[in-house]
């Protein structure tokens, strides 16, 4: 195998790699049996191990790592920092005909920063979002969020990364015990709130008051319950809007995400709450099939107040960060 161009300058090439694109970035190297088209575009440092193949319409950004035997097809989108593991396989058309081509193929996308396993299959069309990574094996049929740590076939999310967990003083009745006291979040403004226990020979009640537990008054409540433990709720930020989250029965697993920090709690008992304020992103996941959720918000449903978009998160937090 003979390069039919000259390789770009700074440009490390195999001798028996065919690089046939010159829009490669200075200190990427391209190892054996890689096969590039002319079209491709590659960014600065990337790493094209053995027998990976590129196709004409598929950009790399800066320092990428393909590992061997991957092939990245019409309509791939790789942004900065992604590392995609050893024959780890890609597709670009639902439907495939042979000797049929689309007018256009699906573009699959995967954000800064994550990470795919080897033998992933990632369908057309999905997005895998930044800092996410996908486990070794998994088949994503749909998108991941940012940050997601999915696995199995269909891929479910199994947690987020660099999120540690919350240790609480124990489930049920050890967060009623008098001095246990719960733990700082490092998320900006989110704090778990302990609730009074009263129990009797009639049973168990726990409650909360405005002011000594609810550090607003609420306009709204409202309850999730019956959600499939695989699927997740939440997934946005409310610009004005405060929130009071209380797991009356069951248990379930909250992140919440200042756009710098995040924290993983799970709440399992009606004596613990954890408040989340505005412009702090909060997820709810790993729902048990009995739970349910009791939430309680400071303002009445304003469709304008929620931010669903992670990226426009991120934007309107920095943005207010620089102001």
């Amino acid at each position: 195998m003979t390069q039919t161009n000259p390789a770009p300058e700074g440009v490390q090439v195999h001798p028996m790699a065919l690089l046939e694109t010159p829009h490669v970035g200075a200190g990427s190297r391209v190892w054996a049996f890689c096969h590039v088209l002319p079209g491709a575009r590659i960014g600065r440092d990337a790493n094209l191990c053995d027998h990976v193949f590129i196709e004409n319409d598929v950009v790399l950004g800066d320092r990428v790592t393909v590992k061997c035997g991957v092939q990245l097809w019409d309509g791939v989108r790789i942004e900065d920092d992604v590392f995609i593991g050893p024959n780890v396989t890609f597709s670009n058309d639902p439907f495939p005909r042979s000797k049929q081509r689309p007018e256009r193929f699906v573009e699959t996308r995967v954000r800064a920063g994550a990470s795919i396993g080897s033998g992933a299959t990632i369908r057309p069309g999905v997005t895998i979002g930044a800092g996410a990574l996908v486990s070794d094996g998994a088949v994503v049929t749909r998108d991941v969020p940012p940050n997601a740590i999915v696995a199995g076939n269909p891929a479910y999310i199994t947690g987020y990364a660099n999120t540690p967990e919350v240790t609480l003083p124990g489930p049920g009745l050890a967060v009623s015990q008098a001095g246990a006291a719960v733990p700082e979040l490092q998320a900006r403004g989110a704090r778990l709130h302990r609730l009074p226990k009263i129990v009797d020979l009639r049973g168990a009640l726990s409650f909360g008051e405005i002011g000594a537990h609810l550090p607003f008054t609420p306009e709204r409540f409202f309850m999730v319950y019956d959600v499939p433990s695989r699927e997740v709720r939440g997934e946005h930020a409310h610009r004005a809007c405060h929130q009071f989250l209380v797991c009356v029965k069951g248990s379930l697993g909250i992140v919440v995400d200042d756009g710098e920090r995040r924290d993983q709690v799970t709440l399992d008992s009606p004596q613990l709450g954890l408040h989340i304020p505005p412009m702090v992103w909060g997820i709810q996941y790993q729902f048990s099939p009995d739970a349910v959720l009791l939430v309680l918000a400071s303002d009445r449903y304003e469709a304008g107040d929620y931010i669903r978009n992670y990226d426009e998160f991120l934007a309107e937090v920095r943005g207010g960060a620089k102001a």
